[in-house]
């Protein structure tokens, strides 16, 4: 059983395959955690909570003269506001009488099998593998709030997914000023690092490791969208921990607005975690008998280091998150038209590119910005989403018969959530924009942002690209957001109301995506915003793939992936192969390596195929057989991280393994040549040590022991940039030649 219930100790212990996650409720009804960390079976682990007189930590008037008890140093589950806790908190509840306190006491529990099912939120979806989600509800003590915290065991995965959901049972309406959705308190003092990923538009998720300090460290956004500038995934970690030791927790957040992750360590040591909603900007109603729920979070931890850690994510992601088939099916090979044409183009154009693609063995061509309104530059038309026939003579119908009829496919791009001052929808609907009353708008990229929160705007969505869907025989998606939100109004709330509209924004995404794939089953849509601005767990449920960064240089994307995969699968990451010299940076690198870097992802072209040399293009045919062939060990087998470019080496390299680990792929880029250079030399992971491998390329054979503990030494590599790709097979110990 993942959920064992000792009634008479009142002691809730969820385990996992490898992990153990204890709460106890201690004196007075306080609902105390006691451990997470690796298995432990069969223990009341309340023995690591010690308690003294902490001076200046107050003590509830239940506990009498016992100065031990204070909910300031006491580790909790779920942490409030304004009765004695002043570490951060995770619920602030303004009464109906004005006051700000809350003081949850233990009530009851219940124990479901499946999942937790969260209304109108991404959640961990259930697949009949021992998930059950245990329901503790505790109650506020002079108010008639009550708050259901929800643990989803997902045993397999080596994860536990939290959420809580607020209740008012009163007369009287309240307002939550705060309501996060995850806190994690370790009693145990030490010492703590904290990884995060940060970065800019073009520039997404660099790895940031710092040493927690007594204080607060966080990171965030309050932009709208979870943003390139910080990652709503952080990991907890031992000082000593590596890719393959150490003690180390990860909290990822199933959410794409707003958001905050922070670690604090206390007066005493010890540390608290919380993750949800960013409460800047945040303020919701609670009418009588309403309830809000907060957005899970995946937490997860390895006493082996960051390797076993991300691969408990990749594993949760692409069972319990993307949606099925698209997790272990291949997505369509594809040319993007935008850095081969930006707004100039026709019809005429785009089929030439197509044309070139199907005889490259590419399987899809995606019409990017500027096929709608009036649109030949980023200055207008966003929100009319009809075809510009000036452009695309007989529409995106007879394209899409054009293209069928060459045996291609054919991708659309759309930017839903933003509209231009320039266009029909504005000057019919000036209201749908986000806008403060009296104040100038605020333009980003000569574009601004409808209000997702409103029905009709959603409605008038769902019909326009519905329409364009049934239309043709797109089946594929891309949707971009490409700015941030300011000036934050909405024209259907009151006045004082108006601190619900981040998170009804966000909502309203998620329901026209649903919508959206609910008339449209079999649609692949892959998230972008600005590239990698909006790359999270909440957006991978409707989307399964998200276009990593709008950087396809392959060396600077070589950090961005590796990176992004300490959080998330290669299924999901966005990658293509781009012209050279490179428009983002002006690089020049060799196709080959290009191949190499894009094939750690779900693989297309960013370029003019009509372009290239012959011998460029019987490189992209190869290159197109080659993912073929390995998609289904780099998409769906483990991925290690043997060299990251952040470790100052003149390369960087990396491997994936198949389930069963009878095959692997290995691929290794040269970051500096260097005259008379080092060895370029690693260990491998991920094999088995008791099997025997073969080298495809050369028939060099090792075991797998050796190529574990004693690694593998690289050709000489004297060309910058250069790569070295090959594929390890398990064989026979009579075909092993030892």
């Amino acid at each position: 059983m993942a959920i064992i219930i000792d009634n008479e100790k009142q002691l809730f212990t969820l385990h996992t395959k490898n992990s153990t996650y204890q709460m106890k409720v201690g004196l007075y009804g306080v609902l105390l955690h006691t451990y997470y960390g690796a298995r432990v079976d069969g223990q009341d682990l309340s023995c690591l909570i010690q308690q003294q007189d902490r001076g200046f930590s107050g003590n509830p008037d239940e506990a009498g003269s016992d100065r031990t008890f204070s909910v300031d140093t006491l580790p909790q589950e779920y942490s409030t506001y304004g009765v004695g806790d002043y570490r951060e908190s995770c619920l602030d509840v303004v009464q109906a009488d004005g006051s700000i306190a809350a003081d949850l006491r233990y009530s009851s529990y219940r124990i479901e099998k499946g999942t937790a099912s969260l209304a109108g939120l991404p959640a961990v979806r259930s697949e009949d593998r021992g998930e059950e989600t245990l329901y503790i509800t505790l109650k506020d003590t002079a108010s008639p709030i009550t708050v259901e915290l929800a643990y989803v065991v997902l045993p397999e995965c080596d994860v536990i997914a939290r959420s809580a959901r607020i209740i008012n049972h009163g007369a009287a309406p309240v307002k939550l000023k705060r309501a996060l959705s995850c806190c994690l308190d370790f009693n145990l003092p030490g010492s703590w690092q904290m990884l995060s990923f940060y970065g800019r538009h073009a520039g997404e998720r660099n790895l940031s490791r710092i040493n927690l300090y007594h204080g607060k460290s966080r990171i965030d956004s309050v932009r709208g969208g979870s943003s390139h500038h910080q990652n709503p995934f952080i990991i907890l970690c031992s000082p000593d921990a590596t890719e393959t030791n150490g003690l180390c927790y990860s909290m990822s957040f199933v959410y794409s607005g707003n958001f905050i992750a922070q670690a604090e360590i206390d007066q005493i040591g010890q540390m608290r975690t919380v993750m949800g909603i960013h409460p800047q900007g945040f303020e919701w109603q609670l009418n009588p008998d309403e309830d809000f729920q907060t957005p899970q979070v995946l937490c997860s931890m390895s006493a082996d280091g960051f390797d076993r850690l991300s691969n408990n994510l990749h594993k949760t992601i692409l069972t319990h998150i993307i949606r099925k088939p698209f997790a272990n099916t291949r997505p369509p090979i594809l040319v993007n038209n935008w850095e081969a044409t930006y707004f100039d183009f026709d019809k005429e154009k785009l089929l030439n590119i197509a044309r070139e693609a199907k005889n490259l063995g590419i399987e899809m061509l995606v019409v990017d910005d500027g096929w709608f309104g009036h649109r030949n530059n980023d200055e207008s038309s966003l929100g009319d989403w009809y075809v510009n026939e000036k452009k695309l003579q007989g529409g995106l119908t007879e394209l899409s018969k054009e293209l069928q009829d060459m045996g291609m496919q054919l991708g659309i791009w759309f930017e839903p959530e933003m509209i231009s001052h320039d266009s029909d929808l504005y000057r019919l609907h000036p209201e749908w924009q986000i806008q403060c009353p009296g104040r100038k708008s605020v333009k980003s990229r000569c574009q601004y942002v409808l209000d997702m929160g409103r029905e009709d705007v959603r409605d008038y969505l769902f019909e326009r690209i519905s329409e364009i869907l049934h239309a043709t025989s797109c089946k594929y998606v891309k949707w971009d957001m490409n700015r941030h939100l300011a000036n934050v109004w909405s024209a259907v709330l009151p006045a004082d109301r108006q601190g619900e509209v981040w998170h009804r924004y966000v909502l309203g995404v998620y329901d026209l995506l649903e919508r959206l794939l609910t008339e449209h089953p079999d649609l692949l849509i892959e998230g972008c915003s600005g590239g990698g601005g909006r790359y999270d767990a909440g957006m991978l449920y409707y989307t399964p793939q998200i276009w990593c960064s709008d950087n396809t240089d392959a060396i600077d994307r070589i950090s961005i992936q590796l990176n992004t995969s300490f959080g998330y699968p290669v299924r999901t990451m966005g990658s293509h192969v781009s012209v050279c010299p490179n428009h983002q940076t002006g690089r020049t690198s060799p196709i080959n390596t290009r191949g190499n870097v894009a094939m750690l992802g779900t693989f297309g072209y960013e370029l003019d195929l009509c372009k290239l040399s012959d011998e460029d293009k019987e490189a992209v045919k190869q290159q197109v057989l080659e993912y073929k062939r390995q998609f289904v060990i780099n998409c769906e087998g483990s991925l290690h991280r043997l060299v990251l470019p952040s470790e100052r080496k003149r390369f960087s390299a990396w491997m994936t393994v198949s389930e069963d680990k009878t095959q692997a792929i290995v691929t290794c880029v040269l970051l500096k040549a260097q005259a008379n250079g080092d060895q370029i030399w690693f260990r491998l992971r991920g094999l088995d040590p008791a099997a025997n491998y073969t080298v495809v390329e050369t028939g060099e054979c090792y075991t797998g022991q050796a190529l574990i503990q004693c690694g593998m030494v690289m050709p000489v590599l004297r060309e910058e940039y250069g790569a070295v790709q090959f594929h390890l097979r398990a064989v026979a110990p009579d075909d092993f030649g030892v």
